[in-house]
């Protein structure tokens, strides 16, 4: 299936590595030139090299979005080197896990910041250029908790319930005007954040044994999505939160 985006500009926010990368990859396998933006220059380096093999035009930007400054810089030096952006996928790492009494206020400061306000500011940045031209995708990745609490993640539980308001939102405002705002949501997926909450290959396993399909998911099950929700495939897709999660969610809607 021809996604009909080759030729658009991608802009991926948390491009370095797991979810983020994945998706940067599909995107460029799909024929878009690719921006990645992240906080680690060794892992930018590296995510930049592997999105070469593509064979489209990669750029990459150190910044992070905790930072009130750095969306709108990593979206006008995406315009600069590679033109206006067609597709943010705004991503970032999730908040720090724990129970209610576990987490400090600090703690909420720093997830409203990176997970919230940081994905915010990106849309702000790129919905001006977008509604001009009549065409625009944003793609932003959270996670389960956007649809059913997950015990000990009480940060991100509200910070990620909070992104898909902000989706369903944006989407009745601009839909009308060629651009399309979703929402996905993975559930266990083997990157770095669920090895560590896993603990050990052992605890990994188990967790996957207990989705209905049986294992973990991958993370170009993930980019893929990301992929055909920025396409022109998916026109009449907007407003959705779309569980990634193997049907591991109980809920219904």
């Amino acid at each position: 299936m021809d996604l009909g985006i080759s030729g658009k500009v991608a802009l991926v926010t948390g491009g370095s590595a797991g979810l983020g990368l994945a998706a940067a990859k599909s995107l460029a396998r799909e024929g878009c030139d690719v921006c990645v933006s992240a906080r680690d220059p060794e892992k930018l380096a590296d995510a930049v090299v592997e999105l070469q093999e593509f064979g489209k035009v990669v750029h990459a930007v150190l910044a992070d979005v905790e930072d009130p400054a750095a969306a709108r810089r990593v979206v006008e030096e995406t315009r600069d080197v590679l033109g206006p952006v067609d597709i943010l996928v705004a991503n970032a790492g999730g908040p720090r896990p724990g129970r209610f009494d576990e987490v400090g206020l600090d703690d909420w400061d720093a997830a409203v910041q990176r997970n919230l306000l940081g994905m915010v500011r990106l849309m702000h940045a790129v919905l001006p250029e977008m509604r001009s031209r009549g065409w625009g995708r944003i793609v932003t990745i959270t996670g389960r908790s956007a649809r059913e609490v997950i015990d000990g993640l009480a940060l991100s539980n509200a910070m990620r319930t909070a992104v898909a308001g902000v989706v369903r939102t944006l989407a009745r405002e601009v839909g009308g005007e060629g651009v399309l705002v979703n929402n996905v949501m993975p559930g266990p997926i083997e990157t770095e954040r669920l090895r560590q909450l896993a603990g050990d290959e052992a605890a990994l396993r188990e967790r996957g044994a207990g989705v209905p399909v049986g294992r973990v998911g991958r993370p170009e099950e993930v980019g893929d999505v990301v992929a055909f929700l920025a396409s022109e495939r998916a026109s009449y897709v907007n407003g959705v939160s779309l569980l990634v999660d193997g049907g591991e969610a109980r809920v219904i809607a």
